[in-house]
């Protein structure tokens, strides 16, 4: 068994190549150009630069490595979909061809689709990190209040639908009224919008992991960075889902949360 990392943006493909390693397991990077940090040539033992639209290429590289087994790490924006057109290779184009539809369930599961008919299984986010997931409960040292958990309460309801339908998978609520809700633009952009509609004014955030989340791809995942944009904004509490959800930099992240008087919440699927 041979394990290879597709790297997207942000920390999650540093975190996944640090899990691997302690479990004994280098792993071979195809790089996203339009998306991965560059310091990752600087953390892997082999990098491999592909386009976005490169799916050829990508698994070229793979087959090249013997790879069987293949992690997926890190945001690819939404609207780099709106970019495929621009220069994909003939493999990509035949799949956006077969494609009725190019959300990212959709594009995701399509390339792990190609992936899987040359030998190489796509398998969970997740698979060197479970030790990251989100614990059910209070993970803060402040609970909710009782408006924040009705505002919680609600709020799962709608985010559970547009995840559903995937939009997103964050919406932000305040008393009982939903304020902001999350399609392409991503988690802190959602949370800037509410903080400019409710005017300094406390609201609660909700993120979700999709109904019979895949694993695979498109983890729900939160960070220092989402307690920041939360602290900006004025949210006063998040609520994710327990086991579906990795939270990096734990131990910082409750630390940032408490000293912002932020109540983070492990709440078990619906």
């Amino acid at each position: 068994m041979k394990y290879g990392l597709i790297a997207g943006n942000g920390s999650f493909p540093f975190y996944v190549l640090e899990g691997a390693r302690r479990r004994g397991v280098e792993m071979a990077v195809a790089a996203i150009k339009e998306e991965t940090d560059p310091a990752i040539a600087e953390r892997a033992s082999q990098v491999e630069w592909v386009g976005v639209g490169q799916l050829g290429k990508l698994i070229s590289y793979f087959k090249r490595e013997k790879i069987t087994h293949v992690v997926m790490a890190g945001q690819v924006k939404h609207h780099q979909i709106f970019r495929l057109n621009a220069l994909p290779d003939l493999r990509m184009v035949k799949l956006l061809a077969r494609l009725a539809n190019k959300n990212t369930d959709s594009l995701i599961a399509a390339v792990a689709g190609e992936l899987g008919r040359d030998g190489i299984a796509l398998v969970p986010s997740t698979e060197f990190l479970e030790h990251m997931l989100a614990r059910e409960g209070v993970l803060t040292r402040r609970s909710p209040t009782r408006d924040e958990q009705s505002d919680i309460e609600y709020g799962l309801r709608i985010a559970g639908e547009i995840a559903r339908l995937d939009v997103g998978q964050t919406v932000a609520i305040k008393d009982r009224a939903v304020v902001a809700v999350e399609a392409m633009e991503g988690t802190d952009a959602v949370i800037a919008r509410a903080g400019e509609i409710t005017r300094g004014r406390p609201f609660v955030v909700i993120k979700v992991a999709k109904p019979n989340q895949d694993m695979r791809f498109d983890v729900p995942v939160i960070g220092t960075a989402t307690i920041e944009a939360m602290s900006r904004a004025g949210a006063a509490a998040i609520s994710v889902t327990s086991d579906k959800t990795l939270i990096f930099e734990r131990d910082e992240l409750i630390e940032r949360a408490n000293a912002c008087d932020i109540s983070v919440v492990g709440t078990r699927d619906r």
